[in-house]
């Protein structure tokens, strides 16, 4: 291994971390909680989810436990995976990566916990109409 590989986090770190981090925000917990429930400090978590640190097995069946996951959580749809895995198309990859991105955001997560405390049906179709109107491309 050269000095440079050494330095480069590995992707399928980098995907393990993210997809951590995603769940976590999910669950609306913070590095510190989830640091404490496993015996180390945030500052680790953040390693973790950044990719530059690897997760070992044990922790992340720990995590997993933790985030009331499958450890197959963290792995799907992980780079070099086979495209025929679940026989989605290009288009559909980037997509759901896209949501992916955005619900693992601040203000993805913000925006999911507040529409989905709606009640009403019909305000909620009024706010996608009016987020729709709002965005410069109206595509769907």
């Amino acid at each position: 291994m050269t000095e440079e590989n050494k330095k480069k986090p590995n992707p399928i770190d980098i995907h393990v971390g993210s997809r951590i981090r995603l769940r976590r925000n999910m669950l609306g917990m913070s590095q510190e909680k989830l640091g404490e429930n496993l015996g180390i400090t945030f500052q680790q978590i953040q390693k973790y989810e950044k990719g530059t640190n690897r997760v070992g097995a044990s922790r992340l069946q720990a995590i997993a436990s933790i985030l009331s996951v499958p450890v197959a959580f963290f792995f799907e749809d992980a780079p070099g995976q086979e495209a025929g895995a679940g026989n989605r198309g290009f288009a559909e990859d980037a997509s759901m990566a896209f949501a992916i991105e955005f619900c693992g955001s601040p203000e993805g997560l913000q925006l999911n916990r507040a529409f989905v405390k709606i009640p009403d049906v019909k305000v909620r179709r009024r706010i996608i109409d009016l987020v729709k109107s709002l965005s410069p491309d109206d595509a769907e």
